[in-house]
């Protein structure tokens, strides 16, 4: 008899690299990755990332098309913003990104799935609710919120055991898809302080935008954009397209002092110029 299956939500970074090893070390199971691209993700690169650490099997979907349509802009038509402020989009994913993940757990067999999210943040209430929603059979592991481990501590557990980790200089957590950038860590945790241009690479400063402005017509049907300046294009391409023009001329910052669910308040720094 094979051993038993997880199912890891695999982002390619250092805490889900490291948690291959450790769900395979802690529970003795054949971990599958499964990494959604939502947009921005390369998932040829990440899927070789993810057998390089270890993985049992590495699973990658697209799933922009499906972000589009039925998240965003459902979202879209209401108008909706978080605490009137942030146009959700790494949180729009996170449904989605549950449904693929069960979706996947039930085809492989696996008796639990597992993420990368913190006790600290909302991301592990909207993961762990949508599995729970769409298989509550399934058995849902956090090993960040369980192993207690530093970034320190993690990296020297790579070494121990020759994990190929890719690791970031910054000292800022960032998560994105098409829709939108989230930033958060590191000296934005001091609400005094003005974000550094080093934490943006989606929109420009003001004072670096080009002198002439763009004038753009968007067409709308039943709440929906059909076309930029007469062009029809599909979701994924329109909202690529004024991710950039809008970036280029400085749209899409918010600096935002947001509730946890767990009780504390957190400063998160987000760039969604499309949105």
């Amino acid at each position: 008899m094979g051993k038993e299956k997880i199912v890891l939500a695999y982002s390619g970074g250092l805490d889900t690299s490291v948690a291959i090893h450790w769900l395979q070390e802690k529970l003795d199971a054949q971990v599958i990755t499964a990494t959604i691209d939502l947009g921005m993700v390369n998932l040829e690169a990440v899927k070789t990332r993810a057998l390089n650490c270890g993985a049992f099997k590495a699973i990658t979907v697209d799933g922009k098309n499906t972000f589009v349509n039925e998240f965003i802009l459902p979202a879209l038509r209401a108008g909706a913003l978080y605490q009137d402020q942030y146009p959700l989009a790494t949180a729009l994913g996170r449904p989605l990104i549950a449904r693929y993940l069960t979706q996947v757990a039930k085809k492989e067999g696996a008796y639990a799935v597992a993420h990368g999210c913190t006790g600290k943040g909302n991301d592990q209430v909207r993961l762990d609710l949508g599995v729970s929603a769409l298989a509550p059979e399934l058995k849902i592991i956090a090993p960040i919120r369980e192993w207690g481990m530093s970034r320190e501590d993690e990296l020297e557990y790579a070494h121990k055991h020759h994990i190929p980790v890719q690791v970031k200089e910054s000292t800022y957590s960032t998560d994105e898809n098409l829709w939108g950038r989230s930033i958060e860590a590191g000296d934005l945790e001091n609400p005094w302080a003005a974000p550094s241009e080093e934490v943006f690479a989606w929109t420009k400063d003001v004072k670096d935008t080009p002198d002439d402005p763009v004038l753009l017509e968007i067409n709308f049907e039943n709440g929906v954009p059909l076309s930029v300046d007469g062009r029809k294009s599909n979701g994924v391409e329109m909202i690529s397209h004024l991710n950039e023009l809008a970036g280029q001329h400085g749209i899409g910052r918010v600096d935002h002092l947001e509730d946890r669910l767990v009780g504390i308040k957190s400063r998160e720094v987000y760039e969604s110029p499309a949105a």
